[in-house]
């Protein structure tokens, strides 16, 4: 009888160890998983550059940090990984590189909204590609002055009205052209 029970103390003393290590190294691996992706994502993103962004994951939190040229940039890089899934939450410690100042103001204007269109597609475009009830890749987005023009063909009214919507829930979008058709 206490052979018995000295076996089972052993055997559960050598099994909970076991446990513990295999859960940190679920953990990490997902960690991993998301990291790739997260690297991906500001890596196919072309209007930040990925090299001067560093990723870390622990538990699902994600923290960015590094340089970027302005506050769109910063905002994108972490909306769009805070897009992604099991990405439990987002620090965004990105710095921001000041500009040089710009001898007209209206430059500056016309810059801000050049970036912020740049933003509002890059958002749009990349919600539709992780949609998976979407044809991302069949729809070419383009934004001016705040409006997003849908343009190419789907294979339902359903697809096509989601990603209407998809583009019309996006931050600093004012309206939404439908040039979408659908295939019969």
């Amino acid at each position: 009888m206490n052979n018995k029970l000295i076996s089972a103390t052993v055997a559960l003393g050598l099994l909970i160890p076991a446990y513990s290590y295999a859960q940190t190294w679920k953990n990490e691996a997902h960690d991993a998983w998301i990291d790739g992706k997260a690297e991906s994502v500001l890596l196919l993103n072309t209007n930040l550059n990925n090299f001067d962004i560093n990723t870390d994951v622990h538990q699902g939190k994600v923290t960015l940090t590094g340089e970027v040229d302005s506050d769109v940039d910063k905002a994108l890089a972490g909306e769009l990984v805070e897009g992604l899934e099991g990405v439990k939450s987002v620090d965004n410690k990105l710095t921001v590189m000041p500009a040089s100042p710009t001898k007209n103001g209206d430059n500056a204007d016309d810059a801000s909204q050049v970036l912020t269109d740049t933003k509002i597609t890059t958002v749009v475009k990349t919600r539709l590609l992780f949609e998976p009830e979407v044809s991302g890749t069949a729809i070419n987005v383009t934004t001016e002055n705040g409006v997003v023009s849908l343009d190419g063909e789907l294979h339902s009214s359903a697809e096509k009205d989601l990603a209407l919507n998809i583009a019309r829930n996006t931050d600093d979008v004012k309206n939404v052209v439908d040039n979408l058709r659908v295939l019969d």
